[in-house]
């Protein structure tokens, strides 16, 4: 059996979970855009989890708001989709009556919950500890390398560690300090590469070389104005254009429903949140569409 998921805090929870649970052979980590445009093949012997719905799956798990990209889920299907903080939430739900030993998991999925769903504080955005940490320090966004490698170091780690020790594992120590080392240099970059365009800020780190490391919310701490974010970053081919759009955490005044403005370029999300991969040639018309909507939206 494959488990395929995404390579964040929540697809990591999921996996814990589920290989606590299932006899699981293989892991994939793959974009959500590989699910809704084929780009792999899913069949009867694979459970997805933290992505959309893929025809033929074996089991399915999310928590995003469904869309009119790639396909749709049947009326019924082995696994669990709800609106939910987490996907790990809607996986936990599924799997506990009859695993109850997967309890054990509460702390990890309750801050999963709480970093996936964004319901950080402040002291979390500008002295991040414990599992919000470790979150970014797994995110794709944070822009750290080797993350394939660092995600199942962590899954087996988090089935027997205490997050202190996971913390004290030299893989993680390193990530940590790479984080705190590059803070200034991020927030400069941050203010430098970024606009403000009525209620949206747009920070665009296209042409950088490697791409700048540091936590995704900074931006709503240097622009409070601005109730929503867009970033621009390279994609995963020279072709693409990768564009992750949130609600501002702390400003929490926009009406944009991310998740849906996603789907309309071939990505997704949930409300408050979303990304999508465009090309290359076309991402700055693209982009320019996506600000006048959310202003637009207010």
């Amino acid at each position: 059996m494959r488990l395929v998921t995404r390579g964040d805090l929540d697809g990591l929870t999921c996996a814990v979970l589920i290989t606590s649970c299932e006899e699981v052979e293989e892991i994939d980590l793959v974009h959500p855009q590989d699910i809704t445009q084929k780009r792999i093949h899913i069949g009867e012997d694979d459970i997805l989890a933290n992505l959309p719905y893929a025809e033929g799956c074996g089991k399915w798990f999310d928590h995003h708001q469904l869309t009119q990209v790639g396909d749709k889920p049947p009326d019924r299907f082995e696994g669990r989709y709800g609106l939910s903080p987490s996907a790990a939430r809607v996986v936990f739900e599924y799997y506990m009556c009859a695993n109850p030993d997967i309890k054990r998991h509460m702390r990890l999925l309750a801050e999963t919950d709480r970093f996936d769903s964004a319901h950080l504080d402040l002291e979390d955005v500008l002295d991040p500890r414990d599992y919000v940490m470790l979150g970014f320090t797994l995110d794709p966004r944070t822009g750290l390398r080797g993350y394939r490698e660092y995600f199942f170091l962590l899954l087996e780690a988090l089935k027997t560690k205490s997050i202190e020790e996971i913390l004290a594992l030299p893989e993680v120590k390193e990530r940590v300090l790479v984080m705190r080392a590059a803070d200034e240099q991020f927030r400069q970059l941050t203010k430098d590469r970024s606009r403000l365009d009525g209620n949206v800020v747009v920070t665009d780190f296209r042409g950088l070389s490697p791409q700048p490391v540091g936590n995704r919310f900074i931006v709503y701490t240097l622009f409070p104005q601005a109730n929503i974010s867009v970033r621009v970053h390279p994609g995963p081919t020279s072709e693409q254009v990768a564009v992750a759009v949130g609600r501002s955490i702390f400003n929490r005044t926009s009406r944009t429903n991310v998740g849906q403005l996603m789907a309309g370029f071939g990505g997704g999300g949930h409300r408050g949140a979303g990304t999508c991969l465009l090309l290359a040639t076309t991402a700055d018309d693209e982009i320019e569409f996506m600000v006048e909507q959310m202003k637009k939206d207010g």
